[in-house]
């Protein structure tokens, strides 16, 4: 790096400004890119199949070698993979599972002793579609934390699209996670005319309830325009990491947790919020020395110079105000007692606490999903979970007796609103009691 990384005195001005200037990096949805996406999908929804096809051929050259990928190919490749990494993935998942499990929702009846029944009822989504990158930039940690808590909520059917290599195939490492996680079928095609295909359906394409799974700038805006014909999980924004640090903090680590974020995107912000003023130099000097090692360098850099920070904060008090009020994807603590914090940070999408919680283990193993609110959307969206594909309906039952008593309150709201009809609905019941003509 030829330059150094922005330093920020917190000083109630500066801060703040930093951050008007990161909300931009998001920006607005790209105009031209919203006209592709809302053509593909026009496309798909009149033409199905027919259109589906068309676009394979124009994105990619050819079609896959197929496109419902058949089960033994799935089997085999769970069969033929590096047993080590398919272990990893089965700790990775029972963890994930453990954690996930905690989240189930119970439904209840509330019977009273007027013979009203209340209750409400909990099941999963009937059917889910999940779309994972595939090829040279592979994410088996996504089908995970996706189809876990699916599988848990008891969604009956989770349809995967992931692309093809280059050679037409699916990318083996996917379809050993798509294998260890249950998923139903996986679909080989480019992203974002599948999407269009998944929520409106075909004859070769179950049409789906809900869509989740990490993308790019196309994916995030067709998931936007298709919203309100299936659910979603988020419009997810580039990656972003917060690390809240004191003087206990090793410069080391902190450096390496940084650029864990940055290698992500350009895009991508990752920014140190500190009480220790020599901090930002020693952690400096780490980035400069590990990125020589790794691979994504380049990607590290842009990242570190035009979305990275170092903010100066006066007290403890001071550093955890900013972190609410920038609300990251991942915040990380690095600081003397960080379990005394966690009462205070409300806005994030999953805490790291101590030295040793370092934001990889979120990505891949501890347990937590590592599909986050991002964009400071962290103030009031949470992260995937089994809540995320259920859904509840409540029901009532009511005897005339116990209408009879309710009745003259909801004729008065009702009339109150002018919704004559409504009152009318309750008196009808009552007319011969009341002698009105109802």
């Amino acid at each position: 790096m030829n330059q150094k990384i922005k330093r920020i005195q917190c000083d109630g001005t500066q801060e703040f400004a930093f951050l008007k200037e990161l909300e931009r990096r998001s920006g607005e949805t790209d105009k031209k890119v919203s006209e592709i996406v809302s053509e593909i999908i026009e496309t798909v929804r009149t033409g199905g199949d027919e259109a589906v096809k068309n676009y394979t051929k124009k994105f990619d050259g050819n079609l896959p070698q197929y496109y419902e990928v058949p089960r033994e190919v799935i089997n085999d490749a769970l069969t033929e993979a590096d047993q080590e990494f398919v272990q990893a993935l089965l700790n990775a998942q029972e963890n994930i599972a453990e954690f996930h499990n905690r989240q189930k929702s119970q439904g209840f009846t509330d019977a009273k002793p007027n013979g009203v029944i209340l209750g409400q009822r909990v099941r999963g989504l009937e059917r889910v579609g999940l779309y994972v990158p595939g090829g040279t930039a592979a994410y088996p940690s996504s089908v995970l934390m996706n189809a876990i808590p699916a599988k848990i909520a008891g969604v009956e059917e989770i349809i995967m699209v992931t692309p093809p290599c280059k050679d037409g195939t699916p990318n083996k490492d996917i379809l050993v996670a798509a294998a260890i996680c249950g998923v139903d079928l996986v679909l080989l095609t480019i992203i974002k005319k599948k999407i269009a295909a998944l929520a409106y359906g075909t004859e070769e394409i179950p049409k789906v309830d809900k869509i989740v799974g990490p993308g790019n700038i196309f994916v995030a805006t067709a998931k936007k325009l298709l919203y309100g014909i299936v659910d979603i999980d988020m419009i997810a924004g580039p990656s972003e990491i917060l690390v809240l640090a004191d003087e206990t903090a090793d410069p080391k680590f902190v450096a390496a947790d940084l650029m864990s974020q940055a290698e992500h995107d350009k895009l991508a912000s990752a920014i140190l919020v500190t009480t220790d003023a020599t901090l930002p130099d020693r952690v400096e000097a780490e980035i400069l020395r590990q990125m020589a090692y790794l691979e994504r360098r380049e990607i590290i850099e842009a990242s570190m110079m035009d979305y990275g920070a170092f903010l100066i904060a006066k007290s403890r008090e001071q550093a955890v105000e900013l972190a609410n009020a920038i609300a990251p994807e991942h915040l990380e603590v690095v600081m003397k007692n960080p379990l005394e914090l966690i009462g205070a940070l409300d806005n994030a999408g999953s805490v790291f606490l101590g030295a040793y919680a370092s934001e990889p283990l979120g990505d891949y193993y501890a347990g937590p999903n590592h599909v986050l609110p991002t964009s400071g959307t962290a103030r009031f969206f949470s992260p995937l979970g089994v809540n995320s594909f259920i859904k509840r309906s409540s029901y009532i039952y009511y005897t005339e007796e116990a209408l009879r008593e309710a009745k003259d309150d909801i004729v008065l709201i009702a009339e109150r609103e002018g919704l004559t009809a409504h009152a009318n609905a309750i008196k009808v019941r009552f007319a011969s009691e009341t002698g009105e003509n109802a």
